[in-house]
């Protein structure tokens, strides 16, 4: 069968491409821009378009389907063909659907922490012995790709984001999965450009939990009272499993996390990790991993892409990059690295980037998120702002919702890398958060020159 990607160069859609031709479909695609890593994946597969931009004539009657991606817009001319064939238009979440028909469908959902989640129960199941197919929103250590499809696997894991599916389909991504086991890590009301109310935002989660089938199984942070509240008062065919954080302690060189009367030392850290760790293995539990299989293999586990990264360290100097980006996911971040290094200088920078982060209604909802930060700073590209067509912010405006003392706010790359440079780095830790890219600062060679700095 012929598959037509239109916008092949997503995270998610290139990586679903590149299954699909390993699963033995004939795959093409097309897209008006693609950066690395999702262009050299492509270039290797042998998917990377030859040019940029739309081509209807990719498209005949004798292909199968399209695969429609949230870059294309209603009057896209490939998108146009396509409807004037009479083609059937997926987006990528009902294709993933279409594909796992047959399997035990599991997904991870959550304002926050799902990425993590995910690739934890990925990483257990493969240290176990599972073979599942998956889709996972980063780069994880020990998967080549983000997405695998293999017809003979029984079990399918997809991390469930809570935003709309394509410009043709209004629904969330994690509406379209079916799970027959969820986990849900929490609920803060994020992309207010799609779910401009609190109310509009927590009814997702609620339709996802009253839309599981009888018999199905949801895991869910009892930490949560919001959460508890939904998962509690609905749908009562389901099994409900509350997780809480376990007892741990921080040790000179790892966390423990406490089990019983074991004592597990894990490779990554914070309050919020711990928490995740036990829903991850309530979740593989139901899939029938022991709980000593689990804390085996998680004990392994070192992170995923862009979830508390450690870009490089030295001495007792460390730079790290978080994906953080939403008010609880600083907050969460900014505090489990303080807690990890007390005896060390913190210095949070974090870019506002995304549409709710860059919205002055929103914007309140980040104060105090950075006060645990000896030193604080934040960046916006007022670029940004215009090409979301949002209304201009000011220094002042940033300085105002933070409410935290001697915050440093910079709306000019070379200021913040200035100041960044200027600072002593001696036994101190750098942490960087992120959705984007501090307009083009590479981290890995910013890492390297603050680093150069300690003797």
């Amino acid at each position: 069968m012929h598959i037509h990607f239109i916008a092949i160069g997503g995270a998610a859609m290139h990586s679903l491409a590149i299954a699909l031709q390993q699963k033995g479909y004939t795959v093409t695609g097309s897209d008006d821009e693609i950066f690395d890593p999702a262009r050299a994946q492509l270039l290797k597969a042998g998917l990377l378009p030859l040019r940029s931009g739309w081509f209807p004539d990719k498209i005949f009657r004798s292909t199968g389907a399209v695969v429609l991606g949230m870059h294309a817009r209603k009057d896209n001319p490939e998108l146009l063909r396509a409807q004037e064939l009479g083609i059937r238009v997926y987006s990528y979440p009902e294709f993933l659907y279409r594909e796992t028909k047959g399997k035990t469908r599991v997904v991870i959902a959550g304002s926050h922490g799902k990425t993590t989640i995910t690739a934890m129960v990925m990483h257990v199941l493969k240290h176990t012995g599972f073979l599942f197919d998956y889709m996972a929103g980063s780069r994880l250590e020990g998967f080549d790709n983000m997405v695998r499809l293999e017809t003979q696997n029984k079990i399918a894991v997809f991390e469930g984001d809570e935003y709309l599916s394509s410009c043709m389909d209004p629904r969330p991504k994690f509406h379209l999965y079916q799970p027959h086991i969820a986990l849900i890590s929490g609920i803060a009301w994020d992309h207010i450009n799609v779910f401009p109310t609190h109310e509009a935002y927590v009814n997702q989660f609620r339709i996802f939990i009253e839309n599981m089938p009888p018999q199905g199984c949801v895991v869910y942070c009892q930490e949560d009272p919001l959460l508890e509240s939904l998962v509690e008062t609905g749908n009562p065919h389901i099994l409900k499993l509350p997780y809480t954080t376990p007892e741990y302690r921080i040790g000179e060189d790892a966390t423990l996390l406490i089990s019983g009367e074991r004592q597990y030392a894990m490779q990554v850290f914070g309050r919020h990790n711990m928490q995740n760790i036990m829903g991850a293995k309530l979740l593989c539990n139901q899939l029938g991993v022991k709980d000593e299989d689990f804390f085996r293999a998680v004990a392994t586990f070192r992170g995923a892409g862009k979830r508390l990264q450690l870009m490089g360290q030295k001495s007792k100097t460390a730079v790290f990059l978080d994906f953080a980006h939403s008010p609880s996911k600083v907050e969460a971040t900014v505090k489990a690295v303080r807690e990890q290094y007390p005896g060390r200088k913190l210095v949070a920078c974090l870019e506002l980037h995304t549409f709710s982060s860059l919205n002055r209604k929103f914007l309140g909802h980040y104060n105090h998120t950075l006060d645990p930060a000896d030193k604080a700073a934040v960046f916006f590209d007022p670029q940004t702002i215009l090409h979301k067509k949002l209304k201009m912010l000011s220094v002042e405006d940033v300085q105002k919702a933070f409410k935290k003392e001697d915050l440093q706010v910079f709306n000019k790359k070379d200021d913040l890398e200035s100041f960044l440079e200027a600072t002593d780095w001696e036994n101190s830790i750098l942490l960087l958060m992120s959705s984007g890219n501090f307009s083009g600062i590479d981290f890995k060679i910013f890492a390297e020159r603050i680093l150069l700095k300690i003797s």
